[in-house]
């Protein structure tokens, strides 16, 4: 029993000091600053005053490495902390401060103007007297700030105003710092009129959005803490101030035309970022009278403006973001005794505290991207795209009520030769850029294609770290808007027009490879629709070869093939689509693997540059190599090839096994299924249906029987083929059908399992055929015998 009594009561303390813990910031952060000072003697506090201004604080981590506050620098002053006092002669403070009544408190923590108005309007005799108190006591500095009329219309009458200013300062009972928890409310001894308090994770707390400067100085009938303003009486809510000011008449309108005037009157604990009617005018006449006639933007707009947490401004000592009641953010900073607003000093008037929040008058309307139309989205690294879409006619195609997606390239990506073009082509090279339809980053799959409002197709390619359309891949920075999606691209995109086929008959650097591909029968592989990575050798690379080297080649044709499908990879693989500096392990058609991977923006394959990258074909892609490629563990038998090889390939050590042959490469894994119906003739009758009617001829009635006869009859047709490429035979392409559909969901950054990350010394190892040094479990390996679009494959 008794252990079991302990047992209860610890747990009890545990979730006592667990929930003091949750409210009690201020105490920590001045823990923290005895820690910082304990150089200094015992019970020594360090402070940050921010320089030319009065303004001390107990400093978060944060600060006090920056050595700043809100931007500006501050000094570091070491004073006794609150409760402690010094002693001549001695180091610190040693001594505690004489406990008093809250009168004689008031003059202990240096409040003498509060403790002055105390006894001047006679509540002197009550903060003596018997009692338990909690004293919110403005400094000296507060008086001195408070409105010379309000300052006094309250020393005129001392035995109404002032004692009931002064009564609104107090709670009937004692609470400390750690009893002030953020969202709690008061009521204070003047007319049951409420106190508002937030505890904030920075150990600020504030009191109708005044800042506790020095707190906890106990009294013998109470508590004080001493605030840096004057507090003045909360009746409205945030709903009442818009209604009531002359200077909100243009955000009271949206607010009402959007619904959400009613949301600020209720109960909550709100801060409005209000926008001032010269705010408004600011804006462009076109885009205030779109956002006001559509109900979505204007809610947008002015929920954007509405954080449903209380932040007052002396708790903002550094930048930080919250969330707005329209679902985006704003970064909230200041910058000395400004506050910022994403960065920029708007903010007119601060702390007009209300019963449900806090208001601050701003001179900037902020408008969120869901509230604007797509081609407004464009930041300031898009705009040579958005000015040439608004120049060339385009902007005015995209219609408010319609759905597009913009595809924007990066202000970079438009040369001088590009911006030099005609007119009509480049129109027709950002039609390319504009999708029909609205389309989210998180909507786009492997495979999809999506239209232009020029009529292309664009297709989408989605890697482990990247999303690509054709030859161009994404950058951070998508964003949302009222009529669609803008996403950010490195490059312009080029949709591909040519056959890989067409592409290396239409460029003379690739005349040699294309003459063998043709010799191996593979020239009807790169003509056909698929989706392929072929990595193309110039003929800087045959240099050396006879044409009597060549014919042994050609007449070798298991050999030509290995070589030739060694540069093949099944899936289109974009260079810009790969993990910088990660290498990929890809299996090519020959069976043999290539080690890729991009290093400063440059596309190497097991270790040799590509020249140029990325050219896309309709169904492929082709990245120009000057080496021939070769597996290192494949061995020549033949002295002949041997030596021809070794004319070409320098940059490894070809293996030569005696009589050693090239394994025959049938083009299975390519092949074309055709499957043919013949349609026969069919003849189909009826019944026949007799009729019998009265028919008038020459004026007489004549009895007539007719018979019908119906006969359907379909006449033989032509032989029809259906014609279906595939890869790897009819198993695979269902298993990659599969695989597929799979991958539609949505798209995810790692769309395959890790891979196999190697060293460059690995690499190296096995780029000579040596043995890899660590493996891959099994289970990596693609299904099926052909690779599975992915950007690392790995193998044992």
């Amino acid at each position: 029993m008794k252990i079991f009594f302990l047992f209860t009561f610890s747990t009890f303390l545990l979730s006592a000091f667990e929930q003091a813990a949750a409210s009690a910031h201020y105490d920590k952060i001045l823990t923290h600053s005895r820690i910082r000072a304990r150089d200094q003697g015992p019970n020594v506090c360090a402070l940050q005053q921010v320089m030319g201004t009065k303004k001390k604080y107990f400093s978060t981590c944060r600060n006090w490495y920056q050595g700043a506050i809100c931007g500006k620098k501050a000094t570091v002053l070491y004073e006794c902390c609150p409760g402690y006092m010094k002693m001549d002669g001695t180091r610190g403070c040693p001594a505690v401060a004489p406990i008093d009544h809250v009168y004689g408190t008031l003059g202990i923590v240096g409040a003498t103007s509060t403790q002055r108005y105390s006894d001047m309007s006679k509540l002197r005799e009550e903060i003596e007297g018997r009692g338990s108190f909690t004293f919110f006591a403005p400094s000296n500095e507060a008086w001195e700030q408070l409105n010379s009329e309000i300052h006094r219309n309250l020393v005129d009458n001392v035995n109404i105003e002032l004692y009931n200013a002064l009564h609104h300062h107090m709670v009937n009972k004692r609470m400390l710092t750690k009893d002030l928890k953020n969202g709690m409310t008061l009521v204070s001894m003047y007319n049951d009129q409420k106190l508002l308090i937030n505890h904030y994770p920075n150990g600020v707390v504030t009191v109708n959005c005044a800042r506790i400067i020095h707190g906890n100085q106990i009294a013998t009938n109470g508590v004080v803490h001493v605030i840096d303003r004057v507090l003045t009486a909360v009746g409205n809510t945030i709903q009442d101030f818009i209604e009531v000011e002359d200077d909100l008449s243009s955000l009271r309108a949206a607010a009402i035309t959007s619904d959400v005037l009613d949301i600020l009157g209720r109960p909550g604990h709100y801060t409005l970022f209000a926008p001032t009617n010269e705010a408004f005018e600011r804006l462009p006449r076109g885009v205030l009278e779109r956002i006001m006639g559509d109900k979505v933007a204007s809610e947008a707009l002015v929920k954007f403006h509405i954080l449903n947490t209380l932040q007052c401004s002396e708790a903002i000592t550094g930048g930080a973001v919250y969330e707005t009641l329209e679902g985006n953010i704003l970064e909230v900073g200041c910058d000395g005794e400004s506050l910022t607003v994403n960065g920029v000093k708007m903010v007119k008037r601060k702390d007009i505290v209300t019963s449900n929040g806090v208001i601050h008058l701003i001179d900037e309307v902020l408008i969120p991207d869901s509230a604007k139309q797509v081609i407004e989205l464009g930041g300031a690294q898009q705009t040579t795209f958005t000015d040439l879409v608004a120049q060339l006619g385009l902007a005015s195609s995209l219609r408010p009520e319609g759905q597009y997606t913009l595809l924007a390239p990066l202000n970079g990506a438009f040369s001088d030769d590009t911006l030099r073009m005609d007119q009509r082509l480049l129109k027709t090279i950002l039609q390319n850029h504009i999708i029909k339809v609205k389309v989210g980053l998180n909507e786009l799959y492997n495979g999809q294609e999506l239209e232009t409002i020029g009529g292309k197709l664009l297709r989408v390619f989605v890697y482990r770290t990247a999303v690509c359309i054709e030859n161009s891949c994404m950058v951070r920075g998508s964003k949302e808007g009222r009529n669609g999606f803008i996403h950010i691209f490195r490059q312009i995109i080029n949709p591909a027009e040519k056959t890989l086929h067409e592409m290396l008959r239409h460029d003379k650097r690739f005349s040699v490879f294309l003459s063998l591909v043709k010799a191996a029968d593979l020239d009807d592989v790169l003509s056909r629709p698929g989706e392929w990575t072929l990595f193309v050798p110039t003929n800087d690379a045959f240099k050396g070869l006879t044409d009597d080297d060549k014919n042994i080649l050609i007449r070798d044709k298991n050999a030509l093939r290995n070589i030739l499908l060694y540069h093949l990879i099944q899936g289109v693989f974009i260079g810009s689509g790969f993990e910088p500096g990660v290498t990929n392990i890809l299996k090519t058609i020959q069976g043999g693997k290539l080690y890729l991977k991009t290093v400063n923006d440059t596309l190497l394959v097991n270790e040799l540059k590509s020249r140029e990258s990325d050219l896309m074909a309709t169904n492929g892609v082709i990245h120009v190599i000057d080496k021939l490629l070769y597996p290192a563990d494949l061995p020549v038998g033949n002295d002949q090839l041997l030596t021809i090889l070794k004319k070409l390939i320098k940059y490894i050590q070809i293996k030569f096994v005696r009589d050693s042959t090239f394994k025959e490469i049938p083009l299975t894994f390519y092949k074309i299924n055709i499957i043919e119906s013949n349609v026969q003739p069919i003849t189909r009758k009826e019944e026949p249906i007799i009729k019998t009617y009265t028919k008038i001829i020459d004026g007489r009635p004549v009895e007539v029987t007719e018979k019908k006869v119906t006969e359907e009859r379909i006449i033989q047709g032509p032989e029809i083929k259906y014609t279906r490429i595939t890869a790897g035979g009819s198993d695979n392409e269902e298993k990659l059908k599969k695989l597929l559909e799979e991958e539609v969901t949505k798209v995810t950054k790692f769309i395959e399992g890790d891979g196999h990350l190697l060293e460059d010394e690995e690499i190296k190892r096995l780029l000579q055929g040596e043995a890899p040094v660590r493996k891959v479990q099994p289970n990596r390996r693609t299904q099926g015998g052909a690779a599975r679009r992915r950007t690392r494959l790995a193998y044992p």
